[in-house]
């Protein structure tokens, strides 16, 4: 444990009702006694229990603030020692006037960024992979983002990792004796048990890999251009996920002369949309600029939503963007379906076989649900665990049980094998913190806000 106190604000700066300051230390409690009056001093409160007080100058006895002040004994405590929050009438003069009586006595000082998760790591209150999930839960952009990440404040990516980790202790210790006393050793069952174990450990792992991306998409949004032909609806479409007249919409093809970002939410995904100028070829000087651009974010998106007038027959610069959509990963709207339908849907379907098809009515709103279906269907398979450096760690660790599983079968001595054996047991270490580095630690925490 520290044996200093540290406080800082805990919630946004601004005016609001309320405003709270977070005190967490060994000798939290009697550092912030004298500024607290209360019917129950601090030092007698029982732990978990929340009080009225004043908060006073004990030099000059001016009352500051009203407050209401929560005692939180260790380890009872996110951060595993004594804590003490008191909440003050939000705005920036209350709060700051508070924070600076409480750090002028000197018993107090300001915490740095992500000092409260840092400490409540360092005191075993969570894992290393929690920790980052209390970012991610925080950063949260929906729902469904939130409820991935209050996952994994629980525990739920750790407990994996740690299976994997006592599967592989298991496999050095056996490795261990037959290094120890080769004399014992039967190299062939040996060899088996080595592909045996690896062999699981490897496709756990690359389980894990496969929704550590989804978990990425739903921290930093899905990257989706909306793309088509001039005045096929993507504007109108762009307002209508977005909720408000975000893109001018005319009857004039050619409106959109650039690309326009704006995040939503579809079905608890949330997305990063761009909407693109209309792809033609074009004389227009601005409009071409408008169309080279779409196509550079047609290159990025990690999603297509190309727009098609259902109510038109296939036009050919129509033909010409499903060939470019081609391998990518797409859904094909299907716009106007409220008109009479015109489109060939079996050619869109040659054309395009491995995409989704769906039938909207931007104007009348029809169709989101089955958007938002198709989106999770082609991004999501199940549970999500995982952010960014959780990824490369897996991928370090799944990279050592290949080249392990490879040294076996191409006759590599025991010892050499159990290197790599070893470096995938670290690098899923580090994931829950069991062996990560100082300068790791630093990383991580270094990304958090002010009072977290």
């Amino acid at each position: 444990m520290h044996d200093d106190t540290i406080a800082a604000i805990a919630t946004a700066v601004g005016e609001s009702g309320i405003a709270v300051i977070r005190i967490s230390g060994p000798a939290a409690i009697e550092a912030a006694a004298p500024y607290v009056r209360a019917k129950v001093g601090l030092k007698e409160a029982a732990t978990h229990t929340v009080q009225y007080a004043k908060i006073v100058n004990p030099s000059t006895g001016e009352t500051i603030d009203e407050a209401l002040v929560t005692v939180m004994r260790a380890p009872r405590s996110f951060t595993a020692e004594d804590v003490v929050e008191i909440s003050v009438h939000g705005g920036v003069v209350p709060v700051r006037r508070v924070l600076d009586l409480l750090l002028a006595g000197g018993a107090i000082r300001l915490a740095e960024p992500g000092e409260f998760t840092r400490r409540a790591f360092l005191n075993g209150r969570i894992d290393l992979a929690q920790a980052e999930a209390v970012m991610d839960l925080i950063r949260s952009k929906s729902e469904r983002a939130m409820k991935v990440a209050l996952k994994q404040v629980e525990g739920t990516l750790s407990r994996k990792i740690r299976e994997l980790r006592q599967r592989l202790i298991e496999l050095l210790a056996h490795l261990e004796v037959n290094i120890d006393y080769p004399e014992h050793d039967v190299e062939e069952l040996t060899s088996a048990f080595i592909r045996e174990r690896c062999g699981e450990a490897l496709e756990e792992i690359r389980r894990l890999l496969k929704t550590a991306n989804e978990g990425r998409i739903l921290r930093d949004g899905l990257m989706t251009a909306i793309v088509g032909r001039p005045n096929v609806g993507k504007s109108s479409l762009l307002n209508l996920l977005a909720g408000a007249e975000r893109a001018i919409v005319t009857d004039i093809p050619g409106t959109t002369r650039d690309v326009i970002e704006e995040y939503v939410t579809v079905s608890g995904i949330p997305l990063r949309l761009l909407d693109t100028a209309g792809i033609r070829e074009t004389t227009d000087v601005v409009e071409r600029i408008g169309v080279e651009r779409s196509r550079s974010a047609l290159s990025d998106a990690d999603l297509l939503l190309v727009v098609l007038n259902r109510s038109e027959p296939l036009h050919e610069d129509d033909r010409t963007l499903l060939g470019q959509a081609a391998g990518r990963q797409v859904i094909v709207i299907l716009n106007k379906s409220d008109l009479p339908a015109k489109l060939d849907e079996d050619e869109v379907r040659r054309l395009l076989p491995e995409a989704a098809v769906v039938p909207m009515s931007v104007k009348e709103g029809a169709g989101l649900e089955e958007l938002g279906q198709a989106i999770a269907a082609l991004f999501f398979s199940g549970k999500l665990e995982g952010n960014e450096e959780t990824f490369a760690l897996l991928k370090q660790a799944e990279q050592a049980l290949v080249d392990a599983i490879q040294s076996t079968e191409a006759g590599v001595p025991i010892d050499i094998v159990q290197i790599d054996v070893r470096l995938a047991w670290e690098r899923l270490g580090e994931i829950t913190g069991d062996t990560a580095g100082e300068s790791l630690i630093d990383q991580i925490f270094s990304q958090f806000c002010l009072g977290k």
